[in-house]
């Protein structure tokens, strides 16, 4: 279990979130961002990141740091990238709680007509996730190399994510028409796929797509301004994709999965 002999237990799968929100208002603060309810806009798009970094980056290692498990006993080896996608989703279980507690302490609440985007980037987040973790946690018992990559590439993911930052704020500055680059860097920057998810859990749990800074007269944007609709559409898309990336990388893990005990 992740937290035998642990003192806190559980309580440490909160801290994280505490201790990034922490961080990352104070520099955000220092920097003169006035995102209202910062902490609520934060949360509810790092706790989705949270589940995806932390099954990619254990599922690197899970038939590793089984080997000795999978050299000797017979069983379906599918279990082991699962059993960190399931680890990761009783971490973002346990930060949700927490994020209610933000959300109803900050009297934001919930956005009734977006809270359809809520599961459904959820179950495109699990989704995504899962296939991705099958596929890393089988290049790396061939190829060492991909959990050092993997720590690299989530790095640099989270940063290309608007988690900490507005996504609102990256769409108005990549389809500014006075702009020397090209408008369609924003549908580049949609090709990531969590930026739809991120930017669907935000719009169902902040839902703030823009607001009038005191003293202004413009509006600032936080959120993509685009439809429900739209935004639906666009996470469906993603799911449909990650499906079809699901199956792929299952029958990859299955067919390479063979060959685990040798090269381990």
């Amino acid at each position: 279990m992740k937290y035998t002999a642990s003192v806190l237990g559980a309580v440490w799968s909160t801290l994280n979130p505490i201790v990034f929100l922490a961080v990352f208002t104070f520099v955000v603060k220092v920097m003169g961002n006035s995102t209202p309810n910062y902490p609520v806009f934060l949360l509810s798009g790092l706790l989705a990141w949270n589940l995806f970094a932390a099954a990619v980056g254990a599922g690197a290692r899970c038939v590793i740091d089984n080997g000795n498990l999978v050299k000797k006993v017979a069983f379906p080896r599918e279990i082991l990238p699962l059993s960190v996608v399931g680890v990761a989703l009783v971490d973002f279980a346990l930060q949700s709680v927490m994020l209610l507690i933000f959300v109803i302490a900050s009297g934001s609440g919930f956005h009734v007509n977006a809270l359809v985007l809520y599961p459904l980037s959820f179950v495109a987040l699990v989704v995504f996730t899962t296939a991705l973790t099958f596929w890393v946690s089988a290049l790396n018992v061939r190829y060492r190399d991909v959990q050092h990559l993997i720590g690299l590439a989530l790095l640099v993911w989270f940063w290309m994510t608007p988690i900490v930052y507005p996504a609102g704020t990256v769409q108005a500055k990549l389809t500014d028409p006075n702009a020397p680059w090209s408008p369609h860097l924003w549908q580049v920057y949609l090709l990531n796929p969590l930026t739809p998810i991120i930017s669907g859990f935000q719009r169902a749990i902040y839902g703030m797509v823009s607001y009038i800074p005191s003293g202004q007269t413009a509006s600032t944007p936080v959120l993509p301004d685009v439809s429900v609709a739209w935004l639906a559409a666009t996470i469906g898309t993603v799911l449909v994709a990650s499906l079809v990336f699901l199956l792929y990388t299952w029958r990859l893990f299955f067919r390479m999965s063979g060959d685990f005990a040798e090269e381990l």
